[in-house]
């Protein structure tokens, strides 16, 4: 009992296991009344750091589901939610979710969480892409609006004493395209800085400041890529390209959290930060999990979301939708492997129940 209330990861593992016994009941509920008509094709578009993940499923969804096709795109979140409100695709891939604006223009759009993911920040500084410096919010957001400008700037140093930082201009990479990457980046220069909250704020895309020598890039691939062809760059990527950076061998920073620790990136510090905050997800699942309080939290986790219409243009339509979206957030050790591939967490039970509850509304 004491390993289960200290270990986050382990109460997860154990709900999880708890909620496949009503999941799969449901699922099977599902099979047994579903009647196929003929090929069938849902179209999804969006996130970059999803698509990795998209690509495994649907490879192995349309595998055992013959008949059923489904098209992927990786075309950044904004995007993907702006074609979800077009009527273009069926799912718009998302590591943002929308704003009440949005939503009170679109009372039929909803945001359902499949997965948990997280950012991470990284750098090709030569010679220490080895070592995780530390870095917090606020200096990023210095970093990000050219307050600081070189890598042995006292700010660097005093986090990271007796590493020797070189006297070389620092090239802050960031999005060019709409990207939930860069809402979840800037949620944490937001919560962590309120200069950097009052003066650019956060989401897809923003008024970026106007620093010297900065650069960008599209999609978390150009972001890996521009960083390695990029000496002394700093910037921020998607958990799921966690290989790519290795391969590429750069850097990866130990950010600070909301209890003032600094963490890397890994599955027991997201899982960390996802259980401090995740039991309160509201009912439409609209909530940032970026800067839990927790210790041992990693701060730039997030809900990975499928945006849908629960008014799709046909009963079979609606119903391939459904058993889609609830074949992809099943407990299962199965589901659980997929996500491993690209570092992500399953959902805890309360968020699963909720993103069932939401995916049956879709009509």
């Amino acid at each position: 009992m004491t390993e289960y209330r200290k270990n986050p990861a382990l109460r997860l593992r154990l709900g999880q296991r708890a909620a496949a016994v009503l999941c799969m009941s449901a699922l099977t509920l599902l099979t047994s009344t579903w009647v196929y008509a003929g090929d069938l094709t849902l179209n999804e578009t969006g996130s970059t750091l999803l698509y990795p993940l998209f690509t495994t499923w649907v490879d192995a969804y349309t595998k055992s589901h013959p008949g059923v096709h489904i098209t992927i795109g990786a075309t950044g979140s904004e995007a993907g939610i702006q074609q979800v409100l077009a009527g273009r695709v069926h799912i718009g891939a998302s590591d943002a979710y929308m704003s009440d604006a949005d939503i009170r223009q679109h009372p039929d759009i909803i945001n359902v969480p499949l997965a948990i993911a997280a950012q991470t920040v990284n750098y090709n500084l030569p010679g220490l892409n080895a070592t995780h410096l530390k870095l917090d919010g606020p200096l990023l957001a210095a970093i990000y609006s050219g307050t600081v400008r070189n890598w042995n700037a006292p700010q660097i140093a005093a986090l990271n004493p007796g590493v020797p930082l070189p006297n070389h201009a620092i090239v802050p990479i960031r999005r060019q395209e709409g990207s939930g990457d860069t809402f979840v980046f800037t949620q944490f220069l937001s919560y962590s800085t309120p200069s950097w909250e009052s003066d650019h704020g956060y989401g897809t895309t923003i008024t970026w400041p106007g620093v010297p020598g900065s650069a960008t890039a599209v999609g978390n691939a150009g972001m890996v890529q521009t960083l390695q062809n990029t000496p002394y760059s700093i910037g921020y990527v998607g958990v799921s390209f966690t290989d790519k950076l290795a391969a590429a061998q750069l850097g990866t920073a130990a950010l600070k959290n909301g209890a003032g620790e600094f963490v890397t990136p890994s599955k027991d510090t997201i899982t960390a930060g996802a259980a401090s905050l995740g039991p309160r997800t509201p009912p439409d699942e609209r909530l940032s999990l970026v800067f839990a309080p927790a210790s041992g939290a990693y701060p730039l986790v997030n809900y990975e979301y499928a945006v849908v219409s629960t008014k799709q243009p046909d009963p079979v339509t609606a119903a391939a939708l459904r058993r889609f979206l609830l074949w992809s957030i099943v407990p299962s050790e199965t589901n659980e492997a997929y996500l491993d591939t690209v570092h992500f967490i399953p959902l805890p039970p309360h968020t699963w129940e909720l993103s069932q509850a939401q995916i049956q509304t879709i009509k």
